[in-house]
């Protein structure tokens, strides 16, 4: 992993709580709040001037745009929703460039996870818990909040704790053997 304990354990106590308020408010409402983009995005522009080196710091923020392009496409395409564009967008300049692939990964195990739980969940006596959440009665819409949420954590507490007991994930050799 390319980010750094330091700069994970600056960023954790902040984002962490708005990742977990994301998830649970598309899991409710089937919506991502701007108040929860822009304070994740607040969080990186004040402590990113002390979480990441300066010179990389203008970087990043540009991947923050060229996310946000991207979502706007797949938006436009009806391939992703509008507040997941703009979580994705403000979450990118959080993970450092050469954990994109190893943040992919992660996302997508967390989707598969959080797919499966959610589906679980809908169909049986868990429901009752939450009868208003608007996730339980949109067909085949998915709070894709509860992945993008769970992975930015995911990779965070990671990068925190420099897991790397998943040498053979860490270091993502078998990407590029898999993908030459």
């Amino acid at each position: 992993m390319a980010i750094t304990t330091y700069a994970a354990l600056w960023f954790l106590p902040f984002v962490l709580p708005i990742c977990l308020y994301v998830a649970w408010s598309d899991l409710r409402t089937m919506k991502i709040p701007n108040r929860a983009v822009v304070t994740l995005l607040a969080v990186f522009v004040v402590i990113g001037l002390v979480a990441v080196p300066l010179p990389e710091y203008p970087w990043r923020l540009l991947n923050g745009v060229i996310v946000l392009a991207i979502g706007f496409v797949l938006n436009m395409a009806r391939a992703f929703g509008a507040g997941d564009a703009k979580f994705c967008a403000a979450a990118a300049p959080l993970i450092a460039p050469e954990d994109g692939m190893f943040v992919l990964i992660i996302f997508t195990a967390t989707l598969l996870g959080t797919w499966v739980t959610h589906r679980a969940a809908k169909y049986s006596a868990l429901k009752k818990l939450a009868p208003e959440w608007k996730s339980w009665s949109t067909g085949q819409d998915y709070p894709m909040g509860f992945a993008l949420g769970g992975a930015l954590g995911i990779y965070l507490l990671l990068g925190a704790t420099q897991a790397n007991w998943i040498p053979w994930l860490a270091r993502q050799e078998w990407i590029q053997a898999l993908f030459g």
